[in-house]
């Protein structure tokens, strides 16, 4: 089981970045990135900033995907207002989101997908209900830089790397791919440190 890095506060882009609940909300966003679990610790970011606004978070996962609780724990997410939802498979996981975002009862809704895809027709929808309910909609996928995103559909995909720093800490970069709303010229890191035995 893959774990994930515990944020640390410390914001290190040199410009202010438009990667936060407030400018992703309404939008269908992926997160992409290989081998590293920096976009689960991202994600989990994410999940505390729409706690901390009391918007409630919703997260789609397989049975078998690397979400592990006690970093996400470890990192500040209220595991007891999480909902956690496991699908049997990543097909189950566009289907679970497309219930839930159309409740209008979820501020973030993350759906972990590592590999698959999402048919097109349930990307129109899901991008549709992300707009009609004001949910931040965000897809984890696991692919390299220079693969393409999910769709047409997708508002923003960034890439997440991290790179050591210095004994436990990384440097949990995103780079923005696509952005439709400013164009895929900027880029965002946090400096974070690993759980024990990292």
């Amino acid at each position: 089981m893959s774990r994930s890095i515990v944020l640390v506060r410390e914001v290190a882009s040199p410009v202010v970045a438009p990667w936060g609940l407030a400018d992703i909300t309404g939008r269908f966003v992926e997160i992409s990135g290989t081998g590293s679990t920096t976009r689960l610790t991202l994600a989990f970011r994410l999940a505390l900033e729409a706690q901390r606004q009391r918007e409630p978070v919703a997260w789609i996962t397989p049975r078998e995907s690397s979400f592990y609780p006690p970093d996400a724990a470890e990192g500040g997410v209220d595991l007891e207002a999480l909902v956690v939802v496991r699908v049997p498979d990543t097909k189950g996981v566009p289907r679970a989101a497309d219930r839930l975002v159309r409740s209008g009862g979820f501020g973030l809704v993350v759906l972990d997908l590592a590999g698959a895809g999402i048919p097109t027709l349930l990307q129109a929808r899901l991008a549709g209900l992300a707009q009609k309910h004001h949910t931040a909609l965000v897809c984890l996928t696991e692919k390299v830089e220079k693969a393409p995103s999910l769709g047409s559909l997708v508002s923003l995909r960034v890439h997440a790397q991290r790179k050591p720093v210095v004994e436990d800490r990384f440097a949990c970069e995103l780079t923005a791919l696509k952005d439709k709303r400013r164009g895929p010229t900027w880029g965002y890191t946090e400096m974070c440190r690993g759980p024990a035995g990292l």
